[in-house]
């Protein structure tokens, strides 16, 4: 009885003097929890009822059977875009993640003096999702039928008209000015907080126009409570086959296209955003999410990491001259 009492007391002591070993190892060394280990936040830095919300909740539906774990999406508009941004870029928990934009990493960095956030350095781009075709609408009884008679409307009367747009710098406020620097008119802009407030406007006929993705304006479009004079795309839309292309329609290289992609902030770890971004490039081309886009016109991408940095990259070199030429300033 001795004797198991002694190895009792020699086990317990191993037992411990492991323990206390094991606590002093650095945290590489440690067993972690597979991740995600718990419901991943998808932050969209606008306002519910635009193109931003299509792709995200898409990419989340799917996102979440490829990981395992939720994936709830949560909108928070402000500051086109820099107030989810700055938030998401000092987010440490590795289970929050912001839809990437056009406006938020390829013009606020050039129109803001200063920013929450560094679009080169505060996030680890994951994945390139989708492309969605700028459409040029207007008000069903703008007595215009297509861009040539809605150019010539604006020429008649410079300033009398007016164009909305999801806020100062946003994809359909670069769209509307490369086209007014395109066709040399002068229409007043009218920034609004959201794609959905700007859409209630100029459905309600308190807006001339508007250039926005297509995913939020298709369904109005059929209905017939707005007109579509023209697409920003390279080609003519399968949707909308009718409608000619700005290019098409006197323009000549003319292309107009909004984009979205999956950020995460640069805490992140190699292998969780290696993880992630193979999983994103997966999701947004599983069939369901390819039905809900091309329904809504959207173009599927899904790239790898790398491609994603590259492009952006290329977007903001592009973007930068357009701005300093429009004078594009923030609210």
């Amino acid at each position: 009885m001795r004797n198991v009492n002694l190895m009792s007391r020699r086990d317990a002591l191993r037992l411990g003097t492991a323990a206390a070993t094991i606590g002093l190892l650095p945290g590489a060394m440690r067993a972690q929890p597979a991740w995600p280990s718990k419901p991943i936040r998808f932050v969209v830095p606008f306002a519910p009822g635009g193109s931003s919300e299509i792709v995200a909740r898409a990419t989340a539906v799917e996102l979440a059977k490829i990981l395992g774990q939720s994936v709830y999406v949560d909108n928070k508009p402000g500051a086109a875009g820099n107030v989810a941004m700055g938030e998401v870029a000092r987010a440490e928990d590795g289970h929050t993640l912001i839809l990437g934009h056009i406006g938020t990493l390829a013009v606020n960095p050039f129109i803001f003096d200063k920013l929450p956030y560094d679009a080169n350095k505060a996030f680890r781009p994951i994945s390139l999702l989708a492309k969605v075709p700028s459409l040029y609408v207007v008000r069903p009884d703008l007595p215009v039928k297509n861009l040539k008679e809605f150019i010539a409307l604006a020429k008649s009367k410079p300033g009398a008209m007016n164009y909305g747009s999801a806020g100062n710098g946003s994809a359909g406020h670069l769209a509307f000015e490369y086209l007014k620097m395109a066709s040399d008119i002068f229409i007043v802009h009218v920034p609004y907080r959201g794609t959905g407030p700007q859409l209630t406007d100029l459905m309600g006929g308190r807006l001339d126009a508007a250039a926005v993705g297509a995913p939020a304006v298709l369904q109005f479009i059929k209905a017939g409570k707005l007109r579509c004079i023209a697409t920003g795309t390279s080609q003519r839309l399968p949707h909308l086959p009718d409608v000619p292309t700005v290019a098409e329609q006197g323009f000549a290289g003319f292309e107009m296209t909004q984009w979205y992609g999956l950020l995460a902030p640069a805490s992140m770890s190699n292998d969780n955003a290696d993880k992630l971004s193979a999983a994103a490039a997966r999701a947004i081309k599983e069939p369901a999410a390819l039905k809900l886009l091309e329904n809504e016109a959207a173009l599927p991408v899904g790239s790898t990491a790398a491609e994603f940095a590259r492009f952006i990259d290329a977007e903001q070199k592009r973007w930068k001259p357009v701005i300093a030429r429009a004078k594009i300033k923030p609210d």
